[in-house]
C-alpha cells in the first residue's frame, strides 16, 4: 500500500466509518457473548480470545445509532485501548468491515459545526475513500476513561 495513514474501514448503521489500523489487533467472525449482570448498556459482555477474556462493547450503542440485527457480516474487532499505563484489549462489535486502506488525502476535515447539543467529540475529522465521506474515529474519545473504569471491572 502506497504511503499514508491506514485505517480499516468499517459499516456502522449505514454510514462508512474508519479507525486507525494500528490499533486493530484481530477481526473476528460474530460468537456467543457471556452477558454481564448489570452491566451498562454498551457493554455486550465478555468473550475468549485464546484464553483471554476480551469485554466486547456494541459501538452502534456507543455512538448513539439505533440497534441493528446481527447478520453474517457482523463481526468483532479485537482492539488494543490505553487503559491509564497499561494497554487492554476490547472487542467492538461493528455491523461489517470493509477494507484497510489509506484515505484519499492523508489530511481529515474537521468534524462539521452543526446544531447545539451535537456532539462531535467521538469524530477525529471526515476523509474520503473514492468519493465517499468516511468518518474517523477519534478513538481516545470513543473509547474513553469511563469506559475504560467499567471495562476494568468487568
Amino acid at each position: 500500500m502506497a504511503e499514508g495513514t491506514q485505517y480499516v474501514t468499517l459499516g456502522l448503521a449505514g454510514e462508512l466509518l474508519a479507525m486507525p489500523v494500528e490499533r486493530v489487533r484481530e477481526i473476528l467472525e460474530l460468537q456467543p457473548v457471556a452477558r454481564l449482570p448489570g452491566a451498562p448498556p454498551q457493554l455486550l459482555g465478555m468473550i475468549d480470545v485464546r484464553g483471554q477474556s476480551v469485554p466486547v462493547i456494541d459501538l452502534r450503542c456507543k455512538l448513539g445509532f439505533m440497534p441493528g440485527e446481527d447478520d453474517s457480516g457482523t463481526r468483532i474487532m479485537v482492539i488494543t485501548a490505553s487503559l491509564g499505563e497499561r494497554e487492554t484489549e476490547i472487542g467492538v462489535k461493528v455491523d461489517r468491515v470493509h477494507e484497510v486502506t489509506v484515505l484519499d488525502s492523508d489530511t481529515l476535515e474537521p468534524p462539521p459545526e452543526a446544531a447545539a447539543g451535537w456532539r462531535a467529540e467521538h469524530i477525529a475529522g471526515v476523509g474520503r475513500r473514492n468519493g465517499a465521506f468516511v468518518t474517523v474515529l477519534d478513538f481516545e474519545q470513543v473509547f474513553g476513561v469511563d469506559d475504560m473504569a467499567v471495562l476494568d471491572l468487568a
